[in-house]
């Protein structure tokens, strides 16, 4: 059975097979980390007028790193899925845990809008039947 994307399902392989067509939207959304979080922390860098304090150069160099393999993800957009795992699980908790509370005090963030639709996009191109396979299903890997 095939989804909206070409993902299929129950095809009985331990591999979970993924469709053409959806890694070429997974590359198209590395693509956009590419350009988007890549270009974002290039300006901010050139345009700075001061040295970042310690917790805003981690966030920058956080988006530079996955900018950065998210170019990798340009040519092994599954063996890279789990950086779409991570922009995932940071903009919810980032939702759920900073951009909540703040609104609830009446300071709103221009961040939560692109966050929200980012989570929208990554939870609509993750492969989730091949995701499943190959991070649940399949055994793990040996510990000696």
């Amino acid at each position: 059975m095939r989804d909206s994307l070409g993902s299929t399902e129950g095809t009985g392989t331990m591999t979970g097979e993924v469709s053409t067509l959806r890694l070429y939207v997974l590359r198209g959304m590395y693509l956009l980390n590419v350009l988007l979080v890549g270009s974002g922390f290039v300006t901010e860098f050139v345009h700075r007028q001061a040295p970042w304090d310690q917790l805003t150069g981690v966030a920058f160099s956080f988006w530079a790193a996955l900018a950065t393999l998210s170019a990798i993800g340009l040519r092994y957009p599954l063996a890279m899925l789990p950086l779409l795992f991570i922009q995932l699980l940071y903009k919810t908790f980032w939702l759920v845990v900073v951009y909540l509370p703040l609104r609830a005090a009446g300071r709103p963030s221009d961040l939560a809008g692109g966050f929200a639709l980012a989570i929208v996009l990554d939870l609509l191109v993750i492969p989730w039947p091949y995701a499943y396979s190959q991070y649940l299903r399949k055994p793990a890997d040996r510990w000696r």
